[in-house]
């Protein structure tokens, strides 16, 4: 009678973690014997898994105390390669504006890559912030670099004149940039005024000055009014 008090105890204590205790009405003495002992493998099998995950916790807790601060990180970092936060900053300075420079190709890729060099001889190109980016990414952007050639040979045809061919989208886009033309090819040309079919000319890239000025010239000029 003692024993079945004792079971009786132990489920009423169970009886929201089974619902097969509610759909029972009556139960045999083996089948409560059964149901206890379900339950009770159930109960110990969630104490083992509730252990092991407690065991995992306190591991990573532990790991993670064991872990140096990330500011204590980049000083160890700076320290191998000599470097100051200051420097670090600088440098990464030129690397932004270096990345700027070469997504606007300007002014030259020659010069660009240059300065990729240089950068990528400094020791701080090791550090994991930069290296992937000056040893990798920026060279792709340089190699991916079309340059324009720096000039264009340009055959004249019937009535071509160097305001025309300055005009050209393939040339200046600007007639008032005619006297580049002209200038590149003094030993071709004695009279601005006069070119002729099958005349070979020069038309040379224009330089972040001069297209400025002559952007300007463009954009001031009034046509006089017509009488």
């Amino acid at each position: 009678m003692k024993h079945y008090k004792h079971v009786l105890a132990l489920l009423a204590l169970l009886v929201f973690l089974s619902s097969s205790v509610f759909a029972q009405e009556e139960m045999t003495s083996d089948e409560w014997e059964a149901e206890i002992a379900r339950l009770s493998q159930e109960k110990a099998d969630l104490s083992a898994e509730l252990e092991s995950l407690q065991s995992s916790v306190n591991s990573l807790k532990e790991k993670k105390n064991s872990l140096q601060a990330i500011e204590e990180c980049q000083k160890e970092m700076y320290n191998l390669v000599g470097a100051t936060p200051a420097e670090v900053e600088d440098y990464n300075s030129k690397v932004n504006a270096l990345m700027a420079d070469i997504s606007s190709k300007k002014p030259t890729k020659a010069e660009r890559q240059a300065e990729l060099d240089a950068l990528k001889a400094s020791k701080l190109s090791a550090l994991p912030a930069f290296n992937d980016l000056v040893h990798g990414k920026l060279q792709k952007m340089l190699d991916a670099w079309q340059e324009a050639p720096t000039e264009i040979m340009y055959n004249v045809v019937r009535g071509d004149h160097l305001w025309g061919i300055a005009k050209k989208k393939d040339h200046y886009g600007n007639g008032f940039a005619w006297p580049k033309i002209y200038n590149a090819n003094r030993d071709k040309i004695k009279n601005p005024d006069l070119i002729y079919p099958k005349q070979v000319l020069t038309v040379p890239n224009l330089t972040e000055e001069e297209t400025a000025k002559y952007q300007k010239l463009k954009a001031n000029y009034k046509p006089a009014p017509m009488q």
